[in-house]
């Protein structure tokens, strides 16, 4: 049995972009920070941040694309998913992407905090 499962709670680092797939899906993308404060060794207090890129499909992501903007905390439930492909100068590229399957809007923003 295998398990792919994220969770993470943190901050839109740019306002959505929501776009149209040649399918007719509508897919929202977004980058989302976390912040992880630790103590060093030498007993120092040290913040490091993580960036991950967000994809939010269908009427979800559609919500997103509504009522998110930049700084807006997020809840998010997911799976991460894996993408590569080839840049402009034909460079093989990659990165890791969190496939939102829950969305809850935390703190406050346009919205009421309760779309999905």
């Amino acid at each position: 049995m295998f398990l792919n499962k994220v969770i993470m709670i943190g901050n839109l680092t740019a306002n959505p972009e929501v776009k149209q797939t040649p399918g007719g899906g509508l897919v929202c993308c977004f980058s989302l920070a976390t912040n992880r404060v630790y103590t060093t060794r030498s007993g120092e207090k040290e913040e490091e941040a993580c960036y991950i890129d967000v994809t939010v499909w269908g009427k979800q992501g559609e919500a997103c694309g509504k009522y998110l903007s930049k700084g807006r905390s997020v809840y998010i439930e997911g799976r991460l998913t894996y993408r590569t492909w080839r840049d402009d100068q034909g460079k093989q590229r990659s990165r890791h992407e969190l496939c939102a399957e829950h969305v809850q809007f935390l703190g406050s923003g346009k919205g009421n905090g309760n779309e999905q």
